[in-house]
């Protein structure tokens, strides 16, 4: 059974599948604003390696901590990871405050589902298992955007009860009680 769990090499063979996957669909490049883009720039020369890797994961972990140095903009933010057994399926960042451009475009909770394994349900799963870990952060509405095509995350949206507010800047936003 899948579950959510705090970012772990145990499933670095399958993330770094996962991530080959993401890239061959166009994920990763300069214009990828996405988490997985900015990762990708960032780590993607270091993930061949097994202390490489673990300094990435301890990085994901350590983004959740209020003391942790971040870049001007960015929030703590709690990464988990979907997994079933050493299969990694997808990813979800929990960012614990609005900024303006969370506000706007962002949200508190973004997800990607690896593309091999899209169309199971999963993203629907791994929000409604992430929605407890959010309250427990404090938050107890949660805001979910998603962009204006993209209709699988607004069903996986209206599916853990988010209510549509508005469209702004090309993204449909929802709020979904924790």
């Amino acid at each position: 059974m899948p579950e959510l769990v705090t970012p772990t090499p145990d499933v670095r063979a399958s993330f770094l599948l996962a991530m080959a996957e993401f890239r061959a669909e166009g994920r990763g490049g300069g214009t990828d604003t996405s988490m997985i883009g900015r990762e990708h720039r960032e780590y993607a020369a270091t993930w061949d390696t097994p202390d490489g890797f673990a300094a990435y994961v301890a990085d994901l972990r350590a983004a959740a901590r209020e003391e942790t140095p971040r870049p001007e903009g960015f929030v703590p933010s709690t990464t988990l990871w979907y997994v079933e057994n050493a299969e990694y399926l997808g990813r979800l960042a929990i960012r614990h405050r609005l900024t303006r451009f969370l506000l706007d475009i962002g949200g508190h909770i973004g997800y990607d589902v690896r593309p091999s394994v899209r169309r199971r349900g999963y993203a629907t799963a791994m929000l409604r298992a992430a929605l407890p870990v959010v309250r427990d952060l404090g938050i107890d509405r949660a805001l979910v955007t998603c962009d204006t095509d993209n209709v699988g995350s607004r069903k996986v949206i209206e599916a853990n009860g988010g209510i549509f507010e508005d469209e702004r800047n090309g993204k449909l936003r929802y709020w979904v009680a924790t």
